[in-house]
């Protein structure tokens, strides 16, 4: 099955919530994170994108840092972005989406002059980074009461 979508910059608010709606429905409702962990002061200043069908419905988000934004995940290296909140909707699942907000968000690291981009994964999405080019490091820790492991690739 294909479904005719787009990704995009998420400009304005519509498009924030948007990116906002698919998270509550995948970490809050599917995986039960608390709505006060799932958003942070980072949302208001991070580069959001946003996969959306031909009609409008959102399928899919995901979250640029860069910068001192990032250093707390990176490392403290300035050259590296920071890739989180990667979010595609249970109807959209397979459809490759995940992988053009994972690009998306690589082509607005490289347009701000980052030389890689780390991410914390889901312990079973690391076959989908690694698939896409990202190297776990370090051992595995939870998030959230999820367990994770950080993950890199170089642009």
């Amino acid at each position: 099955m294909s479904v005719p979508y787009s990704v995009r910059i998420a400009e304005d608010s519509a498009d924030r919530e948007a990116c906002f709606a698919v998270r509550k429905e995948v970490f809050v409702q599917e995986q039960g994170v608390a709505e006060d962990l799932e958003y942070d002061a980072y949302d208001a200043v991070a580069v959001h994108v946003l996969a959306v069908r031909e009609d409008g419905v959102p399928l899919g988000t995901g979250r640029l840092l860069h910068g001192e934004l990032a250093a707390a995940k990176t490392g403290a290296d300035p050259s590296v972005g920071s890739l989180g909140r990667l979010a595609v909707s249970r109807e959209a699942r397979g459809l490759g989406v995940g992988v053009a907000l994972v690009r998306a968000i690589e082509d607005a690291a490289c347009a701000r002059g980052l030389t890689a981009v780390d991410l914390h994964a889901q312990t079973h999405a690391l076959g989908f980074y690694e698939r896409l080019g990202y190297a776990p490091y370090g051992p595995e820790f939870p998030d959230a009461g999820i367990p994770h492991r950080a993950m890199r690739r170089a642009l």
